[in-house]
């Protein structure tokens, strides 16, 4: 390959090809074995796997995954492509081309995207992903393309923590704290069954990739992935892999990029998030009133009015919580549905005239010793009625009814 920049600026690179240093033009010279097995955008010959790569200035470490790569195609003697799915401000383009990869830039940002972006131009039946600074070795491509080719996954992921990570990779606070709570977080709200599940190297099926239906267009894809695969039962299988240190910049903010996971995780597991919680409050508040009515001791402790009116507001709040499960899986159409006994009885079976009804019923027992309470009052010539138990329970009634009421017309409007 012709070059205009003297010779005093080559570099040998892991692959023998001469690079340019960054003041020059960049440049490969040399051949690798695994230059055969990569298919031309144009070629009629559809490749068998595609490999993505999203990069961010990744001059660094382009080169060398693009190296470990083509080792991983020998090995596997088989047909692929790869696609750099680039919004870099570097070199990083001009190196992956030179080396035969294929470059896409996404016409909008974010990480998400610019997979997405990359999915939709890929060609193979298999595709794998993986980041363009060193961190995972795609010579390990091959154990995790098997679990898939043979049927045993529909989706492979190399999982870190089960592994080796090698000094430096990671800081001991995604290690020990944040990768493993929020892979805890999927395994509970998604039945995911994976230990690593940000782990960013994976191989799946097209079939897989159209089943999961992926939206996400930021750092939360990862996750979509996850919570996707699990929802829709497909079958997540890991591998050990080694973790490696980072080549270049970091562009992850730990906090930030953390609670966006957090977020979208919660949002998509209404049931997580609202019914189930809202159930507990609710059967914890009519316990509390129902001891507190009936002067049944717990206990040394006998519960009284106070008891009564905390108990209400318990009874109130969980109702008013378990309801908005039951709004956000009608109106948001997240990706685990609330599935839950209330919620699956409050939008399967309640229409708005049962709904109505039955909040009119509440509301009406409720409003009948109401009342009399206030026809007591007039009959004393408005003296202070005492607050008794009775009360608490007549006004908690009212109140529920009003929202069963009134939700029965939210729900069904957001139903239609």
């Amino acid at each position: 390959m012709s070059t205009d920049t003297p010779n005093s600026n080559l570099l040998e690179n892991s692959n023998g090809a001469a690079q340019y240093a960054s003041n020059g033009r960049t440049a490969y010279e040399g051949d690798h074995p695994g230059d055969k097995y990569l298919v031309d955008e144009d070629s009629a010959q559809p490749p068998e796997l595609t490999i993505v790569m999203p990069t961010l200035n990744e001059e660094q470490g382009i080169a060398e995954c693009i190296r470990r790569i083509k080792n991983a195609l020998v090995e596997m003697e088989m047909t692929g492509e790869i696609v750099v799915s680039d919004s870099s401000t570097d070199r990083t383009p001009e190196i992956a081309e030179s080396l035969g990869a294929r470059v896409v830039v996404p016409d909008k940002p974010g990480y998400g995207y610019a997979y997405m972006y990359a999915f939709e131009r890929a060609r193979g039946d298999y595709i794998a992903i993986g980041d363009a600074d060193c961190t995972y070795d795609f010579e390990e491509l091959p154990k995790l393309y098997e679990l898939v080719a043979n049927g045993d996954a529909d989706m492979a992921m190399g999982s870190r923590l089960e592994g080796e990570i090698l000094p430096g990779s990671m800081p001991k606070l995604h290690q020990h704290i944040g990768n493993p709570l929020l892979t805890k977080f999927l395994n509970v709200f998604y039945r995911a069954g994976v230990s690593d599940a940000h782990s960013g190297m994976r191989v799946f099926s097209r079939e897989a990739l159209e089943t999961m239906d992926l939206k996400s267009t930021g750092m939360e894809f990862a996750s979509e992935m996850i919570m996707e695969a699990g929802a829709k039962d497909l079958t997540i299988e890991e591998i050990p892999i080694t973790y490696h240190p980072r080549e270049g910049e970091a562009t992850l903010e730990s906090f930030s990029d953390g609670w966006r996971h957090v977020k979208f995780m919660l949002v998509n597991a209404p049931g997580h998030l609202f019914s189930i919680p809202g159930m507990v409050l609710g059967v914890v508040g009519m316990l509390v009133m129902g001891l507190a009515y009936t002067s049944v001791p717990v206990g040394p402790f006998s519960l009284g009015l106070n008891s009564m009116i905390a108990g209400s507001l318990l009874t109130l709040v969980g109702y008013q919580v378990a309801s908005l499960g039951a709004f956000a899986t009608v109106a948001s159409d997240p990706i685990q549905k609330a599935n839950d006994p209330f919620t699956t009885w409050l939008t399967q079976r309640v229409s708005l005239e049962r709904g109505a009804t039955i909040g009119l019923g509440v509301f009406g027992v409720g409003a009948a010793y109401a009342a009399l309470v206030i026809g007591r009052w007039f009959g004393s010539g408005f003296a202070t009625v005492p607050v008794a138990e009775a009360n608490i329970v007549a006004f908690t009634a009212i109140i529920l009814g009003i929202q069963v009421i009134f939700g029965s017309f939210f729900l069904s409007s957001v139903a239609e």
